[in-house]
């Protein structure tokens, strides 16, 4: 597990855990969450003596909400959340209202950008964590590594005492200035970006509620954001490049009005702050996910601009994409380059999200005079026009929303015999849709438990043979048989005519679709040979 600082003597015993995650941000809780559902043995630790309070990251996408739903969080997420309706832009004393989530997307259940404060994140899944008996084990630092032998940590406690600790796995959720991410001898490269920012949560005076505001000018842009908790908005803005005093100087409400004053022309009085920082912002990249048997998720492994909300959502989708590989590593019989699929599917993921959140962070902050004018005078006036056709927004909406993202190119996606031609191919990310009579009601409720699920689609009649019995058999607790079918006539399989139509099949074809416990297609097939089903799983999913 890289370099040791201080190996653990003889003396002490001992104490022995299948995954050590260190950080307990959303990331680290995320993980910690996965890992618990699928009875793997925890610890979380982080340094911290207690979670965040002030917002920090304050969006949840909706692929962030529907992988969420196997651990149980999403509904309360969706309880505590505000799922904004529509965007102001201000701009030169007049006011443009875009509709951003009128898109009627049926591929999810969450075709919305829910603005809940990172605090209330944690809380929430601190609260599962406890809830499942898992205590996030807080004011406790990782001060050495060893990936010898048994692979032992050691931590240090509040109260100075040094404790060794094997683990199996070390997973590095543990922030930009990642400690496991600098044991485990990963480089971390980028750079930061010269400006300096204001956030603050506060009260404000002047705008209407139930929506995003954006103040557009030659400047730059000052946001204002709906949250419920800790305060009614959160406020972000960008210091003059004269005025950059360093992150750790304390703001002033004074300060705040004045910056505020410059982009609103005064209109908006803010008031009853909560929480304000200075903060700058870093474009950086791990450059590997994996040394041995440490792993790095979230900002350990990649920071960015807040720019679409991607940071915190990449983060907990890198959790929910390991803890489930983790789990079946630990219980054996897969392959093992299962773990190596991680780094293969969740690099080029940060990468993209590097790239995206730079181009908008360099749009709205660059000092050319070419791009001050265009922000300044044409943009407000074009995005309204430009966003007005619904495909438009739709498009654009996947893209931040995450809903798109897929691992084609892993080696965990395989099409087996005679494909089906149309909808969601191997890799892809299985889309929602309502489905009669089954959990929930729709597909992704149907296949929320952590664990395969198998969905074997068409006529009955088709699939009535003891293979496709035997295999939930063979594989107890981790692998659900589903079968869907055109209507509730045909006896033992679950109406899914509007799922079929989803998943690009006409009626009458019959078609296999393995999905992963992350949501995502592993293997599909045409016809009802599963010949390539079952060496799939013997490759993957331990007996």
């Amino acid at each position: 597990m890289g370099s040791d600082r201080r190996p653990p003597t003889g003396r002490r015993p001992v104490t022995a855990v299948d995954v050590l995650v260190v950080g307990a941000g959303p990331t680290g809780l995320a993980m910690a969450a996965q890992l618990a559902a699928f009875g793997v043995r925890v610890r979380v630790v982080a340094r911290a003596v207690d979670r965040a309070h002030e917002s920090r990251a304050l969006a949840i996408q909706p692929r962030t909400l529907e992988v969420l739903a196997g651990s149980g969080v999403t509904d309360e997420l969706l309880a505590g959340g505000n799922p904004a309706v529509r965007l102001c832009l201000h701009a030169y004393g007049r006011v443009r209202a875009v509709p951003l989530f009128d898109l009627g997307l049926g591929d999810t259940a969450h075709p919305y950008l829910l603005f809940l404060s990172q605090a209330e994140t944690e809380r929430i899944l601190g609260e599962h964590l406890a809830a499942a008996g898992l205590a996030v084990e807080r004011g406790v630092e990782l001060v050495g590594m060893n990936q010898t032998g048994d692979g032992v940590a050691t931590l240090r406690h509040a109260d100075g005492r040094e404790e060794p600790v094997s683990a199996r796995y070390v997973v590095g959720c543990d922030g930009a200035h990642s400690t496991v991410r600098h044991l485990a001898g990963i480089g971390f490269e980028g750079a930061a970006y010269p400006q300096t920012f204001v956030l603050a949560d506060l009260e404000a005076d002047g705008i209407a509620g139930g929506a995003a505001h954006a103040f557009v000018s030659g400047q730059g842009p000052l946001f204002l954001f709906p949250l419920r908790h800790p305060a009614s908005w959160r406020l972000l803005v960008m210091r003059p490049p004269a005025d950059a005093p360093p992150p750790e100087s304390p703001v002033t409400l004074d300060e705040v009005q004045a910056l505020a004053d410059t982009y609103t022309g005064a209109t908006v009085r803010l008031h009853d702050p909560v929480w304000m920082t200075n903060f700058r912002l870093h474009h950086r990249a791990a450059t590997r996910y994996r040394a041995g048997r440490v792993f790095l998720a979230g900002d350990a492994a990649h920071i960015h601009s807040p720019a679409g909300a991607q940071g915190m959502n990449t983060g907990i989708q890198d959790a929910v994409n390991l803890g489930w590989k983790l789990a079946h590593a630990l219980r054996g019989g897969a392959d093992p380059s299962l773990l190596d699929t991680y780094q293969a599917e969740r690099a080029p993921v940060g990468r993209m999200v590097l790239r995206f959140t730079d181009r908008a962070f360099t749009a709205a902050t660059s000092t050319n005079p070419v791009v001050r004018f265009v922000r300044g005078r044409l943009a407000p006036a074009l995005i309204p026009a430009v966003l007005a056709p619904r495909f438009v927004r739709a498009t654009a909406f996947r893209t931040v929303s995450q809903l798109g993202i897929g691992y084609r190119r892993s080696p965990l996606s395989t099409d087996g015999p005679r494909p089906p031609r149309k909808g969601p191919r191997a890799g892809d990310r299985l889309p929602d849709a309502p489905v009669a009579g089954a959990n929930g009601g729709t597909l992704h409720r149907l296949t929320a438990a952590p664990r395969w699920h198998l969905l074997l689609c068409g006529p009955p009649a088709a699939w009535a043979t003891g293979e496709t019995a035997g295999l939930a058999q063979r594989y107890p607790g981790r692998l659900t048989v589903h079968r869907l079918a055109e209507s509730d006539s045909t006896g033992g399989a679950v109406p899914a005519a509007s799922a079929l139509r989803r998943l690009g099949l006409a009626p009458g074809v019959s078609a296999a679709y393995l999905v992963r416990p992350d949501g995502h297609i592993g293997y599909r097939s045409g016809g009802t040979d599963l010949t390539g089903l079952t060496a799939y799983l013997d490759r993957w999913l331990p007996s």
